[in-house]
């Protein structure tokens, strides 16, 4: 990979890096607000569980892209951290932070389908 397309990637990840920071500082969303009537507590309860697991999702795309510089600053990007192939340039160019090549990323994605099924399995029989 070239220094321009490393600077390249290095821009969008710290820009990503830099949106992500400012959207977790907004925690407004999970404060928690008494009301006298029990149907606004049941609307407010799940619009703070919404904002809770939005917060965990952009906290863990934080930690993807967090990797991804540091995988630049290691000369180690663009590399899978799984089979160690290069990542091709079209997944890196839509998705810059990620630690896998396609093929290692599909694998991870049934093994984690395969246990969440085994998770649901084992909470519908308890």
């Amino acid at each position: 990979m070239t220094n321009v397309e490393l600077k390249k990637y290095r821009e969008i990840l710290e820009a990503k890096q830099a949106e992500l920071t400012y959207l977790l500082r907004n925690r407004e969303g999970i404060e928690i607000e008494k009301s006298p009537d029990a149907l606004d507590e049941v609307q407010r309860a799940s619009e703070r569980e919404f904002a809770i697991r939005t917060l965990d999702r952009e906290s863990a795309l934080l930690r993807n892209v967090r990797a991804a510089l540091q995988r630049l600053d290691r000369d180690q990007f663009g590399i899978c951290m799984h089979c160690e192939e290069d990542i091709s340039v079209k997944r890196l160019n839509a998705v810059p932070w990620t630690p896998y090549c396609i093929e290692c990323q599909e694998q991870y994605d049934r093994k984690q389908f395969v246990q969440d099924e085994v998770f649901d399995d084992m909470l519908v029989s308890a």
